[in-house]
């Protein structure tokens, strides 16, 4: 990536870089309700360190004694081993004021006077900085950079003035607020969605209104679905009429498969090929990205098939239990159980159901080598019977819901890509920040 800064090494404007601390000196024993949070490889899937998915937390006494591992607002994350390529920044709005990194991070403190952490960041997020960054990293066992401390005051950047990195990093973090605005979003959009499922179809709680002469608070041809009374069962109390039945019993099954590796036809097509490690967060229920993609000449000459929009997926062998709902049409390899309505079942009430369900289908998993879910698994987990009528009316209800989640997705994969783009041609000066308006009215 050619520059039009002045190229400077990381040396030059940094005032610390040091590592993590020794891995004996965190252990879980010395965790504690509240204190100083711990940054592990969880927090830095953003540019920035994420606060959302919570800590664990050492004293600060304890902290205090790890000195050369606390950073602070403003510090640059790196990770050197396992999930190398890692890099984030502390924001200055951070929720906490001090942290502690883990023993597979490294930092930087940054000389403010000279460099931008937000900027610093960005660059060894672009394609240029992650080659410089891994350029000294072994994929041997477990992937690490050697001498990671050392070898990061040596790497050489493109530095435009100050006044330019805060325009370059402005740029692009109102790029990151929207996506992570998203992201939030869907969090609480994901919430309500499983809040209205639990009401109904867990807890029952129209049924308990009834019974107690209570305002249903729903519509008079919804209330009307719902019994006015429960009864006794096995599986505790559940709606009079309502019946004790098997996933199995609602759903269909769906297998998957891997073409041929060997046969270069059968790769780097236009259908996408989930795996388990394309499974989305929960908040984000949909996928509609994958690590690699198929032709329908793969398709055609494997065991799989590709499985419409709306299609439930369950990870079923290794790591058993990831869910995702396809935002659109994808094949998917072995390892997973596609999951579709039986008798009339819609897509959103089969995707809660499992949801509901899945402790149930994680803690019947065996096998001698991998936890499986096997399609015996799911004629042993006993459920409620929902009326299939009032099946497609949660859908009905849910729907919207389900679909500004999606959009959401959608929209923040496409900022993410539109960042991408800019990225690299913003820290190189290749374009100036006046500029993005007219660059994105070309490529969008």
């Amino acid at each position: 990536m050619a520059s039009a800064w002045p190229t400077v090494t990381i040396a030059d404007v940094a005032e610390k870089v040091a590592m993590g601390p020794f891995g004996s000196s965190i252990k879980v024993e010395t965790f504690v309700p509240e204190g100083v949070p711990i940054i592990s490889g969880q927090h830095l899937h953003g540019i920035r360190v994420d606060d959302t998915p919570g800590f664990n937390f050492i004293t600060e006494q304890h902290a205090d004694r790890l000195a050369n591992a606390n950073v602070r607002r403003g510090d640059v994350i790196f990770t050197h081993a396992g999930n190398i390529g890692q890099v984030a920044y502390i924001p200055d709005n951070s929720q906490y004021d001090r942290y502690v990194i883990s023993q597979r991070q490294f930092y930087v403190r940054c000389d403010r006077a000279k460099a931008s952490p937000a900027f610093i960041a960005m660059y060894f997020a672009s394609p240029e900085g992650q080659y410089q960054l891994l350029a000294n990293a072994s994929q041997v066992g477990v992937p690490a950079i050697a001498k990671p401390v050392t070898y990061l005051r040596t790497v050489e950047i493109p530095i435009p003035p100050l006044s330019k990195q805060r325009a370059i990093t402005h740029t692009l973090g109102t790029l990151d607020d929207k996506i992570e605005l998203n992201r939030r979003m869907n969090e609480t959009l994901e919430t309500m969605a499983w809040a209205l499922f639990k009401s109904w179809f867990v807890d029952f709680d129209p049924v308990r209104a009834k019974m107690e002469g209570r305002d249903i608070g729903l519509p008079r041809r919804i209330a009307e679905l719902f019994p006015n009374r429960l009864k006794d069962s096995k599986l505790g109390e559940i709606p009079e009429g309502w019946g004790i039945g098997v996933l199995d019993d609602m759903v269909e099954l769906l297998s998957g498969g891997t073409p041929r590796t060997s046969v270069p036809n059968y790769w780097d097509g236009e259908i996408p090929w989930y795996t388990a490690k394309d499974a989305p967060s929960p908040s984000d229920v949909f996928v509609l990205t994958t690590e690699r993609r198929i032709t329908k000449a793969g398709v055609k000459n494997s065991a799989t098939s590709i499985l419409p929009a709306g299609t439930t997926i369950i990870t079923a062998r290794g790591t058993v239990g990831r869910l995702a709902c396809l935002g659109i049409p994808m094949a998917m390899n072995q390892t997973c159980y596609g999951i579709r309505g039986a008798d009339g079942h819609p897509d959103y009430f089969v995707y809660w159901s499992i949801r509901a369900a899945l402790e149930d289908l994680q803690r019947r998993t065996h096998g001698t080598i991998f936890d499986t879910i096997t399609r015996q698994t799911f004629k042993v987990v006993e459920i409620t019977l929902v009326p299939v009528d009032l099946a497609h009316v949660f859908e009905a209800t849910v729907g919207p819901i389900m679909v500004r989640i999606l959009e959401n997705l959608k929209e923040s994969q496409s900022l993410s890509v539109l960042r991408d783009l800019l990225l690299p041609k913003l820290i190189s000066g290749e374009l100036q920040s006046g500029d993005v308006e007219s660059f994105m009215e070309r490529t969008l």
